[in-house]
């Protein structure tokens, strides 16, 4: 919060001032009808807070990204991971439901990957942002690899 000191009387007056909030109550018709033109259902939005509510997991979206490069079966998910079997098996179960992967058998193997491209798209566009922003500090091993994370490292 920050306080001003407003002029009058005798000093001023103090009052507070909350950043980012409108000092008057005013609604722009044109731009909530223009807006409200294009603003997806609320069916459509809760769909879209469910895919980022199971893609907010660390473990989850460090899933999603490995899916992003290659399918790969639930072992190879757990060794991408550092997961157990069976915690990768839940992880993208959770992934499942949602809608975000899918599977295929391959003999006794599951295979999983992506559902489609938007949320490889996604998750490439929010680490790319990340990497570009410094935030993320990554360690290389042995000769840089291009992906579509930047180098490969652990």
């Amino acid at each position: 919060m920050v306080v001003e000191k407003v002029a009058g009387g005798s000093g001023g007056v103090e009052r507070d001032v909350r950043e980012g909030v409108c000092e008057v109550d005013v609604v722009h018709a044109g731009a909530v009808r223009r807006v409200r033109e294009v603003l997806p259902d609320e069916g459509a939005t809760r769909r879209v807070a469910e895919v980022f509510g199971v893609l907010s997991d660390p473990t989850r979206a460090r899933i999603v990204c490995a899916l992003s490069i290659e399918e790969l079966c639930v072992c190879d998910v757990a060794a991408v991971a550092g997961l157990s079997v069976s915690a990768a098996s839940h992880q993208l179960k959770r992934l499942r439901d949602r809608g975000v992967v899918d599977y295929r058998k391959e003999g006794r193997l599951a295979f999983y990957r992506l559902v489609d491209d938007h949320v490889r798209s996604l998750m490439e566009e929010g680490v790319g942002r990340v990497l570009a922003e410094g935030v993320a500090e990554r360690k290389t091993v042995g000769a840089a690899a291009s992906g579509p994370y930047g180098a490969k490292g652990a």
